[in-house]
């Protein structure tokens, strides 16, 4: 494989591509298990719902220091180093003994999650060109979704007789994806941006550059739709506490029940995969107009709100042999989703509802590139993060307390069902926000056109540009067409 070629850029944006799986896989773990986990420790869900809710925020905070050191140095040893740290928090997760011990792991754990999207966002975005962003980053969101369902689904399939034994593999993935990264191209800054052809742009982010990204409108409205977006988001954490509550509502034993509620909230979470849809209609609007792709996350948004509400208050027939091995479980749930005509609406329902929320992603990472220059995208993508973690955090914790607080009114599963219907409401500020950003992207994106040709223009005449060379070669569909 030679270095820099072809296969070398194919074989980096798959291990990008799955470390960023991997470290929503470390999130998505913990959701499905608040029960198992509380009662080793001998504390309520709560008290373990609140390791995920701080987890959203130190990695979200821990992102900012690393992406700003990515966007300053040597992006592969940041990456590495973070990495490595994630791992060894969700390992000592698993072999925890004590509450505060894994409260601790999983703070650790978080902090090197924060290394792992931001900086591995900014290397991805210099191999993609623009043309392709909303594709390309369509997989990237799809990745991190997927890990959220892998995780849900390790979680409740492995975990629900041991409760460690998911922590313990997911730290082998991570420890063997880690060393496969070693091996990727160190791709340079600004590779795939036109503007750059046969420079070499080593740019770097500075201190006093902060007042310069805020001042991209586009940005500010694209790190501040996270945080209602997140909410959202973060409260559909508890899809497999609902379905568990409605299968115990039905008689079904814990062990059981827990199973049903991984796998029925995997399930209901494919319609996530759909982002691609999402992303080629982004790159289709916005060949026609510079707001396509906020335009296409705005429409996707509002209009998933009624199917969210539709779903969670659908009734469910489960029929599931009880106590049986996880295999029959599983096949017992996918048999349902054929048999049972509830399961079935609400499966529909829910890739719906999922598929037009996921336009959100793959455009808000493409747009991020394209109002950015390479040299601010890690940065800015890690404020985003930031304040999604927030959003994430808070919709996690919010949504408990208003589950308590309804249980007075609703008895479970339709307390839950009732306070997940009400934080999709949440996606109403995002679509507007969004709307708002297809009103300031045309002019961002002009005034980095601009800058970066200045920048190319200035290499070019400068005694150590480099003129003579050709434009680096990318992968065919990924890089510079």
């Amino acid at each position: 494989m030679r270095k820099g070629g072809t296969a070398h850029r194919v074989y980096s944006v798959v291990v990008f591509v799955i470390l960023a799986s991997l470290d929503n896989v470390a999130i998505g773990l913990v959701p499905p298990l608040y029960g198992s986990i509380g009662d080793t420790f001998g504390v309520g869900e709560g008290h373990i719902a609140l390791a995920t809710t701080i987890m959203f925020l130190i990695s979200a905070v821990a992102a900012i220091g690393f992406a700003y050191a990515g966007d300053r140095t040597d992006r592969k040893p940041v990456l590495i180093l973070g990495t490595g740290i994630w791992v060894a928090g969700t390992a000592w997760s698993g072999l925890s003994t004590g509450y505060g011990e894994f409260l601790l792991a999983q703070v650790l754990a978080a902090f090197g999650l924060g290394a792992v999207a931001s900086v591995s966002f900014a290397v991805v975005s210099d191999l993609i060109s623009p043309k392709r962003r909303g594709l390309v980053m369509s997989f990237w969101g799809l990745s991190q979704g997927v890990g959220t369902l892998a995780g849900t689904l390790v979680g409740g399939l492995l975990g629900h007789n041991d409760w460690r034994e998911p922590f313990l593999v997911a730290a082998v993935a991570g420890v063997i994806a880690t060393v496969a990264y070693v091996f990727t191209y160190n791709v340079p800054r600004g590779e795939s941006q036109p503007e750059l052809a046969g420079v070499e742009y080593d740019e770097r982010i500075h201190p006093d550059d902060l007042p310069v990204i805020l001042a991209r409108r586009t940005n500010t409205w694209l790190i501040f739709q996270g945080f209602t977006a997140q909410i959202a988001l973060g409260s559909l954490v508890w899809l497999p506490i609902l379905f568990r509550a409605r299968a115990e509502a039905q008689g079904y034993t814990a062990g059981t029940a827990v199973l049903v509620g991984s796998v029925f909230a995997t399930l209901f979470q494919m319609g996530g995969a759909l982002s691609i849809l999402g992303g080629l209609a982004g790159d289709r609007l916005q060949r026609r107009t510079p707001r396509g792709r906020a335009l296409v996350a705005s429409v996707g948004v509002l209009a998933a709100v009624p199917f969210y509400v539709v779903l969670f208050f659908v009734p469910m027939t489960i029929d599931v042999p009880d106590g049986a091995s996880a295999g029959r479980v599983v096949r017992a749930v996918l048999t349902d989703v054929f048999t049972q005509p509830t399961v079935g609406f609400c499966l529909i329902t829910a890739v719906f509802a999922l598929m037009l929320t996921s336009a959100n992603s793959p455009n808000w990472f493409a747009l991020i590139a394209d109002v950015n220059p390479p040299e601010h995208r890690g940065t800015v993508y890690s404020m985003g993060n930031l304040v999604n973690g927030f959003g994430r955090a808070g919709g996690n914790a919010m949504v408990g307390v208003a589950f308590g607080g309804l249980a007075g009114a609703f008895p479970p599963p339709l307390n839950y069902a009732v306070g997940l219907a009400g934080f999709q409401f949440f996606w109403i500020p995002t679509g507007v926000m969004f709307w708002l950003a297809s009103r300031t992207v045309a002019k961002d994106m002009a005034d980095t056109h601009a800058s970066l040709l200045a920048a190319a223009s200035d290499l070019a005449e400068s005694p150590h540009g480099d003129v003579g060379g050709d434009p680096p070669v990318g992968v065919e569909g990924l890089a510079r067409e």
